[in-house]
């Protein structure tokens, strides 16, 4: 058990593989725990016995000086790019708070994959060299440190897709981190994610990301190393990517913002070392992953007003107006209660109707109009999809996991078992796809405009979050791939509490409702907290935000 060899905490540790590939496992994670201080080590007393919640462990354990816990937890990204511009703080202070943070959340939560405290501070260095002698910053982000997703290349590390056959050495950035660099970031870790990258749980070669709220429980995936890491506050902004709610999923689970745009409307040049067939015909997306809506909205409009376009004419250049657009006199605002297909636990009923109730307050009544919306064909799009992502019927992944003599996880089965009896699919195949896909969306969009809103909000997922190993069914995230709608997860003040009990007259929707149910029976989410997701039409990502800037004040976010 890893615990047992490093400073981590994991409940449920990680299937093994053959003796060869956990003696090269091992060797991995002996090179990262090395790098590690002694005196950044948390006692080995707490990680053997460690309290359900983890969260504030940073602020207490007495590793951080008091400036070091201000300067993590006080601040979002844009009060802290301002502190860093006024001399408040300087870039070298600043990386080494969140690199100190960064590897005590790691030992709590196994959220990293690499950390490089050393180089951030040399990077830090040169920022504020450049400032004193120019007297202003080399960008919007200057000096702020930036947690990023193990898969996106940075020059100098590696990068991976979840499994031990697919890391690969990085010498130079992919065009998002070289965007971010120019703006004057700083990167001081890689972060967690699954074997194959496509589970809602993050589970690797390098552990188990747990929940920081509960560790019973996933932080999600597939970027679920950041999720945990900006809750537990050891990042102020992440990177993260989204082709089924890899964003979203994980940002819910863990009670933190979290932006899927469009496809192509951000960066994803040079994100993986080879092609992804998923990506024939559900495109992925990547976006930020943060602690403030005006974060969301900051590293939007950076990214984008570096005209990424120029070099990926993938991307399509809409400006950017974000927060600042123009909203109908009253905003038509859809509330999902289910999407037909599967019934929300009861954490996040509570949150819908938390939600609805302040919507629909009579002093809002001349801004705000709500709706139902009931979702077109939630579990068709469920079944489509499922084939969709893997066009091979999963063969290439299982063939590479397998190389090494790594296990295959319980959940990477689970994501191509509708996929896999149907094996390689052909060109016809994939191209009927398509056509069903695209008449999904006809279908979907024809659908939206007869229920006659601009933005609606729901489930982010079925639950608070999951068990180990069980996020089995996305629907709440990836039909909004299947038809490439925007979507921010926000949070709420709703959290799972004990004793909560399903509907007396609840009455399952499919047999996967019953399921979902059953988890719910069978799993403690005490603590847990729920996020709800806000969702527009394709293409309507300004509409969003500029709809999210309206309801900010109405449910009081942060």
């Amino acid at each position: 058990m890893v615990a047992r060899l490093y400073p981590l905490v994991q409940p449920k540790p990680v299937p093994q593989g053959t003796p060869e590939f956990e003696a090269k496992r091992s060797a991995l994670l002996k090179t990262f725990y090395e790098k590690i201080p002694q005196e950044y080590y948390l006692p080995q007393e707490l990680l053997s016995n460690p309290p359900l919640d983890v969260s504030e462990i940073p602020r207490t354990c007495g590793i951080l000086t008091p400036e070091e816990i201000e300067i993590t937890e006080n601040y979002d990204a844009v009060s802290l790019a301002e502190a860093i511009a006024s001399k408040k703080y300087s870039a070298v202070t600043v990386a080494t708070a969140f690199s100190k943070r960064a590897i005590i959340s790691h030992q709590l939560t196994c959220c990293l994959t690499q950390w490089f405290m050393d180089d951030a501070i040399e990077q830090a260095k040169q920022l504020d060299e450049y400032l004193e002698k120019n007297g202003k910053t080399i960008g919007p982000l200057h000096g702020v440190p930036i947690s990023i997703k193990d898969h996106m290349p940075i020059a100098g590390t590696y990068s991976s897709m979840g499994f031990f056959a697919s890391i690969v050495k990085n010498d130079s950035d992919s065009q998002m981190i070289k965007i971010l660099r120019n703006l004057g970031a700083v990167f001081y870790c890689k972060t967690n994610q699954p074997q194959t990258l496509m589970h809602l749980e993050s589970d690797s070669h390098w552990g188990r990301v747990l929940n920081p709220f509960n560790i019973h429980l996933s932080a999600g995936g597939s970027t679920g190393g950041e999720a945990a890491l900006v809750a537990m506050k050891g990042s102020v902004l992440g990177v993260g990517t989204d082709i089924g709610g890899s964003i979203r999923g994980p940002s819910a689970f863990c009670g933190i913002y979290g932006f899927k745009p469009t496809s192509y409307t951000l960066p994803m040049k040079g994100f993986l070392a080879g092609t992804f067939p998923a990506e024939l015909n559900i495109l992925c997306s990547s976006g930020p992953m943060c602690r403030s809506l005006r974060d969301v909205e900051f590293f939007t409009k950076n990214v984008i007003a570096a005209k990424p376009h120029l070099e990926d004419p993938r991307i399509v250049p809409i400006p950017w107006t974000g927060m600042e657009t123009p909203m109908p006199k009253r905003l038509k605002v859809g509330i999902v209660n289910n999407d037909g297909f599967i019934e929300p636990q009861p954490p996040v009923k509570r949150a819908i109707k938390w939600a609805r109730d302040l919507l629909s307050d009579p002093k809002y009544a001349d801004i705000i109009e709500v709706k139902d919306f009931t979702p077109h064909d939630a579990a068709g799009a469920w079944s489509q999809i499922r084939k969709t992502y893997w066009p091979d019927g999963g063969q290439f992944e299982r063939d590479m996991i397998s190389s090494t003599g790594e296990p295959i996880h319980p959940l990477s089965h689970w994501i191509w078992k509708d996929a896999e009896p149907l094996g390689m699919r052909d060109a016809v195949t994939v191209s009927a796809q398509r056509g069903e896909r695209d008449d999904f969306r006809i279908a979907f969009a024809a659908s939206w405009e007869a229920q006659d809103v601009d933005v609606i909000i729901g489930p982010a997922f079925v639950g608070p979050a999951s068990a180990h190993d069980t996020a089995f069914y996305w629907t709440y995230t990836s039909l909004y791939n299947y038809v490439d709608y925007p979507g921010v997860v926000i949070p709420t003040p709703i959290k799972a509490e004990a004793e909560e009990s399903y509907a007396s007259d609840y009455v399952p929707l499919s047999e996967a409702c019953s399921h979902v149910k059953q988890l719910w029976g069978e799993t403690n989410f005490v603590g847990a907290p729920v996020d709800l997701q806000v969702n527009a039409r394709k293409y309507h990502d300004n509409q969003l935000l500029g709809a999210l800037a309206l309801l900010k004040d109405v449910l009081q976010l942060p």
